[in-house]
């Protein structure tokens, strides 16, 4: 077995190695990031399913010294590798999904055409598919003793990842890092669409406590709604109180102290790219102006720590593909970071 321990972080890093360059494997690693490249339900800008290839480039390039968790990359991170048979199940499925959204979005009658009823057929099935994949491979790990988080693709991905830790954590909560909620009910058809993610965790897996939403810039009246009917699941700080608080005097900390009063002591973070400003990863497959900077996030994550709670996995999604690796480069950033707080959560 490779020893990590010993690695030596200033050296050219060898283009076989895993992520970040280190020579990680399945056996060496107590961090597995499931690479999930899905992208079938976005309804805007796409590109997300190349991010676990790009951001794994780009991850090269991030010095492994983090002051805060100075050793905790020698734990091992590794990134499984791309499969290709779910890549291409996207790609088809992504196809025949834009074809449904389009005959749809002209006001057609859905029963009238019996192409668009088994279009939306497979989609839907492709859902089911991609959670049993998520939550097979999430398990398969956690069961090994792994920390296991996932790296994605759109936000559709993760539902399979919370089955399995649910199996694993009695209770625990999510902090989403979005900036939409995401509590859409089937939306466009979708029964697994990346709009309705939180709304199919909330209502497929009982044990997730809550879910603190931050970030939160776009909403629709339907999950206005269903927030307010779910006060004790879902707890969500928009983006322009957040930022009213401060040019009112309030501080950030005081917001942070805040929101992490409203986390059960085990949290999945839900890290959606796109909960960030805009020009840190302008390709994002829905982007909002407004946003976080991405220190604000780390502060917090920082301050998660701090407060003695457990950070029990991730998900990073909707990095998006550009003419330039700017998204994949903010995206491994992001990531390294996620890997270093499940690490240093879990000693």
């Amino acid at each position: 077995m490779l020893d990590l321990k010993n690695f030596d972080q200033n050296t050219v890093s060898n283009p076989d190695n895993n992520v970040f360059g280190l020579p990680s494997t399945e056996e060496n690693a107590d961090v597995i990031i499931v690479s999930v490249p899905w992208e079938v339900t976005v309804s805007y800008g796409s590109g997300a399913a190349k991010a676990p290839e790009t951001i794994a480039r780009a991850s090269f390039q991030v010095d492994l010294y983090d002051p805060r968790f100075p050793d905790v990359w020698k734990r091992g991170f590794y990134l499984t590798p791309t499969d290709k048979q779910l890549q291409l199940k996207s790609s088809y499925l992504r196809r025949e999904a834009e074809l449904y959204i389009d005959y749809i979005s002209r006001q057609e009658v859905l029963e009238a055409n019996q192409f668009m009823c088994k279009t939306i057929r497979e989609v839907n099935e492709g859902g089911d598919y991609l959670n049993n994949w998520v939550y097979d491979n999430a398990k398969n790990y956690l069961d090994k003793g792994k920390l296991v988080a996932l790296l994605g693709g759109d936000h559709s991905t993760p539902l399979g990842l919370y089955k399995a830790l649910a199996e694993k954590h009695d209770s625990f909560g999510i902090l989403q890092i979005d900036a939409h909620c995401d509590l859409k009910k089937a939306y466009e058809g979708f029964n697994y669409s990346h709009a309705s993610i939180m709304y199919n965790a909330l209502n497929e897996v009982p044990q997730i406590k809550n879910i603190v939403q931050i970030g939160l810039r776009d909403i629709s009246q339907d999950e206005w709604e269903y927030m307010e009917t779910n006060p004790d699941r879902i707890v969500p700080y928009f983006d322009q109180d957040i930022k009213e608080r401060i040019y009112g005097g309030d501080t950030f900390k005081n917001i942070v102290d805040e929101i992490i009063s409203k986390l059960p002591q085990k949290v999945h973070i839900s890290f959606d790219i796109d909960g960030l400003d805009p020009k840190l990863c302008p390709n994002t497959g829905t982007p909002v102006p407004g946003g976080f900077e991405l220190e604000s996030i780390f502060y917090l994550f920082h301050e998660i720590i701090k407060s003695g709670r457990q950070v029990i996995s991730f998900d990073l999604v909707e990095v998006g593909f550009g003419e330039t690796e700017w998204n994949a480069n903010v995206g491994a950033r992001a990531l390294f970071k996620l890997c270093n707080l499940l690490a240093a959560s879990n000693p």
